[in-house]
């Protein structure tokens, strides 16, 4: 009986290897007939949305540490309370 078994797994496994194979190959077509070179821009045209806007400013870091600081001291004065 354990031998019945074992062959009915090794059965089902190359059964799902089989689909798993058949699967992988359809999904590679699509792929493939999906990846044709599109109209896609150069580098340069996609980049106009970025006109306009500045940097960040030289004091963001300064803020970031303030902010983190003013955060510790209410956690502080929370914990003590």
């Amino acid at each position: 009986m354990y031998n019945q078994f074992m062959a009915l797994l090794v059965r089902q496994n190359d059964e799902r290897t089989e689909l798993q194979k058949r699967v992988a190959s359809e999904l590679q077509e699509k792929m493939k007939q999906n990846s044709r070179p599109a109209d896609r821009p150069d580098g340069v045209d996609d980049a106009a949305y970025m006109q306009g806007k500045r940097t960040t400013s030289r004091f963001a870091m300064i803020w970031l540490i303030l902010f983190i600081v003013a955060l510790g001291v209410i956690v502080w004065l929370l914990v003590i309370a």
